[in-house]
């Protein structure tokens, strides 16, 4: 019996998903982001659909590898059902790759324009939609892994993360279509044209670094509390004062350095803060013995008049005197995480994750501090880019992700979630003070420089100074735009390959 040979078109769309994949965190090649699709690129033509699907397939499945980890360890999903759902998230992701491939090879195949010019807007609009559709999951767009390139990032000011992720597209296609042929005239325009762009892209990359981007006039000195309590543990009753004395304990370290406020991380608390209790006591006087403002993560809870009750996964920000400031609660929920969408239809399903209970979306609620506003983003809330803009407009002169990595292990997943919270800094231009419970906590400038960073997996506290105030971008102000423009072109060349595949079909019959 003789064995079927593999198919060489996937195979080497699947070499592209492999290079892909290890431009981003970790092995963080990046350089690899810039010709990763130009295997695809020569061969998607044969089977345009399927070899965009198996590209993305093998990507997706390298880079979120560490979802098994969750879904079995803190979950309590069985191996085959944690595998299943993992294979559904990875083919559901897969086909926004097919998408793109599939609908740039029809244009080609119609209307004779070369992927150049269609693939990079069409890919901009699918990574948009797939930021959006759902509640949305923009884990991975293809820009984040330009994080540690600064030059190619410092347009995120205006175009988002969408505009590098166009930006790499472009040029795996310039070099594709040379590859292709050498002797096109067309193939060499492209390239041209490319070269034109990447100038102008950098030259703005060049212009931003030297702009003083991190001077403040006013700085806050922060300390940032990293205690590293095991998540299997995290939620024990009896493990709830020994959470405490660690985070006290270590910020009391921090008194060396004199800090203005204190950070602890997503759910540090493991009970709420809200009730009178022994240990809710505690917290509040730590404050006055800091003299410096508080801000902790902790769950929270809301009862309605009929006695209901809703839950919010919050922070609670205390001043000096232990007064209770203000609470943000977090408004993007991590579904099947913190909430079970459509509850009463899906009732048979658990959470994947410990917690209190199914959570409520709160609001954007900037938190006053001394004359100044915090805007709080927790957890997963970071890698949605609509959020830290919209917490900058109204008033936020600092940004504070709260989040609890230990779901992820000792995965590449903590660095992905960094290299992602770095391009909130850039597109406000504004600095970012980072707590996690067991890393990466860092501060970051408003250029996506990384000052200050821990290990993960270890109990410590870093201290360290930031500046205060945002400077309004073209980003702030506007939005995703850029994105906006590449759905527009996008629906336009759709318009127009259904109006001539119709034509074609009404003249056949004739």
């Amino acid at each position: 019996m003789r064995l079927a040979k593999p198919d060489r078109t996937l195979v080497t769309a699947a070499v592209s998903g492999l290079l892909l994949a290890g431009a981003f965190p970790r092995p963080d090649l990046f350089p690899l982001a810039w010709v990763a699709l130009v295997p695809l690129l020569l061969v998607m033509r044969h089977r345009p659909f399927a070899a965009g699907f198996t590209a993305g397939s093998v990507f997706f499945a390298t880079v979120l590898y560490w979802l098994n980890f969750v879904m079995t360890t803190y979950g309590g999903l069985p191996p085959v059902f944690s595998l299943l759902a993992y294979l559904f998230l990875i083919s559901y992701l897969a086909v926004y790759f097919g998408l793109a491939t599939w609908v740039a090879c029809r244009l080609e195949a119609v209307l004779k324009i070369p992927f150049l010019f269609t693939l990079p807007p069409l890919w901009v609009a699918l990574e948009f939609l797939r930021g959006w559709l759902f509640t949305g999951f923009p884990w991975a767009i293809l820009g984040y892994s330009q994080q540690n390139f600064s030059l190619a990032i410092q347009s995120s000011d205006v175009t988002g993360v969408y505009g590098v992720s166009l930006m790499l597209v472009a040029v795996n296609c310039a070099i594709a279509g040379v590859v292709a042929g050498p002797k096109s005239r067309l193939a060499w325009l492209g390239v041209s044209l490319t070269i034109a762009i990447s100038i102008s892209h950098f030259g703005y990359g060049f212009w931003r670094e030297a702009q003083p981007l991190e001077q403040r006039t006013e700085h806050l000195r922060v300390a940032l509390i990293q205690g590293n309590i095991d998540q299997a543990q995290k939620w024990a009753p009896d493990n709830r004062q020994a959470s405490i004395d660690r985070y006290q304990n270590l910020s009391v370290q921090a008194l060396a350095n004199q800090p203005d406020l204190v950070v602890w991380p997503e759910a540090a608390t493991p009970f709420f803060l809200q009730d009178h209790s022994e240990l809710t006591l505690q917290v509040k006087q730590l404050p006055k013995q800091l003299n410096a403002f508080l801000l902790v993560g902790s769950p929270a809870y809301q009862q309605s008049s009929s006695g209901e009750y809703k839950y919010y996964n919050s922070a609670f920000l205390l001043s000096p005197a232990g007064e209770e400031l203000g609470r943000s609660d977090k408004k993007h929920l991590v579904p099947f995480g913190e909430y079970v969408p459509l509850g009463k239809l899906l009732a048979f399903i658990d959470k994947l994750v410990v917690g209190v209970g199914d959570f409520s979306p709160g609001e954007v609620r900037p938190l006053p501090l001394n004359g100044h506003h915090l805007g709080v983003l927790i957890c997963y809330e970071a890698i949605f880019p609509q959020l830290a803009r919209e917490y900058v407009r109204q008033g936020s002169d600092l940004l504070i992700n709260l989040t609890n990595d230990a779901w992820f292990g000792h995965s590449s997943a903590p660095y992905q979630h960094l290299a992602m919270t770095r391009f909130r800094a850039i597109e406000n231009r504004i600095w970012i003070a980072r707590a996690a419970n067991t890393g990466i906590s860092a501060l970051i400038s408003p250029a996506g420089n990384i000052t200050l960073a821990g290990p993960i997996f270890e109990s410590l506290q870093l201290g360290g100074l930031v500046g205060l105030g945002a400077k309004e971008t073209f980003y702030t102000r506007f939005g995703d735009i850029f994105a906006y423009v590449c759905i527009g072109i996008s629906g336009v060349f759709l318009i127009v390959l259904l109006w001539m595949q119709k034509r074609r079909s009404f003249f056949s019959k004739f």
